[in-house]
């Protein structure tokens, strides 16, 4: 089946939507765009129509980012006019954390939540596995001097682990530099977030059906902290691979995409 690519243009954000069925939307990490997921969509576009929309100050919205505080929240309000109604949000990263605040505060708009790679709470600290704080106030202080060496190093460690992470660091390297770069304020903002942000004592509520996928392999959001997540939000299901580390769509996609599908089709 032939797809048709629309781009979506209002007085803000871009939004782009390809293939037909339910609707779901993908939100991509840190330092990223949607082009990461160019090889992932053909994959499940004849079942799904596909919405992707660059996070404010990223790729194709580079120019627009929030008027208040750049929150995970503020992020979530500004990319909700452009949802579906009834969709299944699924973010990747950085992209899910900012999919559990949309689920959270639209029970009647999302049908169901789909995190990748994701955690309600990526630094570490007592009894939460995740990324160390040194490490990502080395991240802070190294991206204003130099942005892609940063985008480079953030790459190598997303793929760490992974028995094919040269070719998933050119395949997301080639897919992203497609779109504009992003705007450095709202890249420095973005990456507070992963310190800063902490959804632990909101994800019980989320009542949508929920799919949790992870790597085995992932050393940014260590599978030591699992059984956390699942005692906090026990409701959601949770998928691990066992040979993709934090990009299992780029390494792993049509078992990424198989999963997706059988999830999607009970909600």
């Amino acid at each position: 089946m032939s797809s048709v690519l629309n781009a979506n243009v209002s007085e803000n954000l871009v939004s782009r939507t390809r293939g037909t069925g339910k609707d779901l939307v993908l939100l991509h990490g840190w330092g990223m765009n949607s082009g990461v997921f160019e090889h992932f969509i053909p994959l499940l576009e004849e079942e799904f129509r596909i919405t992707t929309i660059d996070l404010p100050g990223f790729g194709e919205n580079n120019s627009l980012v929030p008027q208040q505080t750049y929150s995970v929240a503020s992020v979530a309000n500004m990319l909700l006019p452009y949802l579906p109604d009834n969709c299944i949000v699924a973010g990747w990263s950085l992209g899910g954390m900012v999919a559990q605040q949309l689920a959270l505060d639209n029970p009647d708009k999302i049908s169901g939540l789909i995190t990748i790679a994701s955690t309600p709470r990526f630094v570490s600290g007592p009894c939460w596995p995740g990324i160390d704080a040194d490490l990502l106030a080395q991240f802070e202080t190294q991206l204003a001097k130099d942005y892609q060496k940063t985008l480079e190093r953030f790459l190598a460690i997303q793929a760490m682990g992974s028995d094919t992470a040269r070719k998933d660091m050119k395949a997301i390297r080639k897919s992203i530099t497609a779109y504009p770069t992003p705007d450095l304020d709202a890249l420095k903002a973005a990456l507070g977030l992963l310190s800063s942000e902490d959804l632990r004592d909101q994800i019980g509520r989320i009542r949508q059906p929920t799919l949790r996928i992870y790597g085995r392999l992932d050393s940014l959001v260590p599978t030591s902290g699992i059984d956390r997540i699942c005692e906090l939000h026990p409701q959601s299901d949770t998928v691990v691979l066992p040979h993709a580390s934090h990009a299992p769509f780029i390494s792993h996609p049509q078992q990424s995409a198989d999963i997706i599908r059988q999830f999607a089709g009970a909600v």
